[in-house]
């Protein structure tokens, strides 16, 4: 069984914690969705400390019954479906180099936890998030299947906006992990469509560079029926097209 070893971090990685920490909780002011900033509060994350996992956990479980898995790296989109199927999200224990500060491609530590952890303490988006994975375990060997639903969650759990008080929030964990795509995602240039999930199924995602588009939700109660739509189609037998 992997674990976390958090008595390896270096005095580096403790910095790099620190300044993300720093810079993103001060990004995110009047940006963030609130479901993230209560649960930011929640979890107290100490920005001098690199989190415990366990100690996350704990938190988690008392409020929705979740915990993180800690891994070396990102796992296949099988595994990771099943693990968010049984409210275990899989979040990695290495920590970005100085140089990614802006960007990283693949999930780190960071991006994990200060950017995937708070919406986990919130039971509606924790419900979501678990339906999502049931539906993706019942697909697993449909690779069709299995892209728009990874679609899905990227355009919603990595790089969702959501409507509030008339303005268009983060509360995808890519963005708020990353200052890098926070500036590109409010750029006057940068696309921002009405959430529409047929739209969603069928645009390109990759996490390997910044988004050409994002897709901001009218209301959290959105996200709760884009999966129950999409697990309906599936149930129905919905022919997708190829990629």
């Amino acid at each position: 069984m992997f674990e976390q070893a958090h008595d390896q971090y270096t005095t580096q990685d403790q910095l790099v914690w620190k300044v993300l920490f720093d810079r993103q909780t001060a990004l995110l002011h009047k940006r963030a969705a609130q479901a993230f900033g209560a649960g930011l509060a929640r979890l107290d994350f100490q920005r001098t400390v690199i989190p415990h996992f366990d100690a996350v956990s704990e938190q988690l479980q008392r409020y929705t019954n979740w915990e993180l898995v800690p891994v070396p790296e990102a796992v296949d989109d099988a595994t990771f479906f099943a693990l968010l199927a049984e409210r275990k999200f899989p979040a990695v224990t290495r920590l970005r180099a100085m140089e990614q500060f802006d960007f990283v491609k693949t999930p780190d530590l960071f991006h994990d936890v200060f950017g995937h952890a708070p919406l986990l303490t919130d039971s509606a988006f924790a419900d979501f998030l678990q339906f999502l994975g049931i539906v993706g375990r019942q697909h697993r060997h449909d690779m069709p299947a299995l892209l728009r639903l990874r679609r899905l969650y990227g355009f919603t759990v990595q790089f969702g906006l959501v409507q509030e008080g008339g303005q268009p929030r983060i509360y995808g964990a890519g963005l708020l992990s990353s200052a890098g795509e926070i500036h590109h995602c409010v750029h006057d240039e940068t696309a921002r469509h009405a959430f529409e999930l047929s739209t969603v199924l069928d645009t390109p995602y990759s996490e390997q560079r910044f988004q050409e588009q994002y897709f901001v939700l009218n209301s959290w109660e959105q996200l709760t029926a884009s999966v129950a739509e999409m697990a309906a189609l599936l149930a129905d037998s919905w022919q997708l097209k190829p990629a």
